[in-house]
């Protein structure tokens, strides 16, 4: 049986997104709702996974280990409500990689790890390259925030709360 997912970038929809690389525990804070939002969505049905590129690795400023100590205080900060987190240590100007956003990697081999259903599944993210990556795997795509002019995507909210909301408000629920 095929499961449905809700992907989710990290910074800028989990995290605050600081505008420059977030890796020290110190810069780490879930925003408000996540944890609120994740559990309505797993009390639904999802799966839930988060996608993000961390090229930052690439470049020398942080470490693996700083990226999975900011993972562990998420997962702490939201129940251990999250399935699994795929990581894109790359980065364009030091490496090329095909698990990078707006590549599509992470997903499909979430998706055939997890046996999940394009149909069914969600991806949101804060930028272009998040919704681009869910759409090369046929998935549907909500984008958060105000980076973008509004009404500049079919599915625009203001953050992880709202778009749980959408989600099943879309499920018929």
């Amino acid at each position: 049986m095929q499961r449905k997912c809700v992907f989710l970038d990290r910074d800028g929809v989990l995290n605050r997104e600081r505008g420059d690389y977030t890796y020290t525990l110190e810069d780490f804070e879930v925003l408000p709702g996540v944890p609120e939002a994740l559990a309505l969505l797993k009390q639904n049905g999802y799966l839930l996974i988060v996608v993000t590129n961390q090229g930052g690795i690439a470049k020398g400023l942080y470490t693996k280990a700083d990226v999975m100590a900011c993972h562990q205080k998420l997962q702490d900060g939201c129940s251990q409500l999250i399935d699994a987190i795929y990581y894109a240590p790359s980065h364009p100007n030091h490496s090329e990689s095909l698990s990078r956003k707006p590549n599509s990697l992470m997903l499909e081999r979430a998706m055939a790890r997890y046996s999940i259903d394009p149909t069914q599944s969600w991806m949101i993210g804060d930028s272009h390259r998040d919704l681009e990556a869910a759409q090369k795997v046929g998935i549907r795509s909500i984008i958060v925030g105000d980076k973008y002019a509004p009404d500049s995507y079919t599915w625009q909210v203001n953050d992880l709360w709202e778009a749980a909301q959408l989600i099943l408000r879309e499920e018929g629920k």
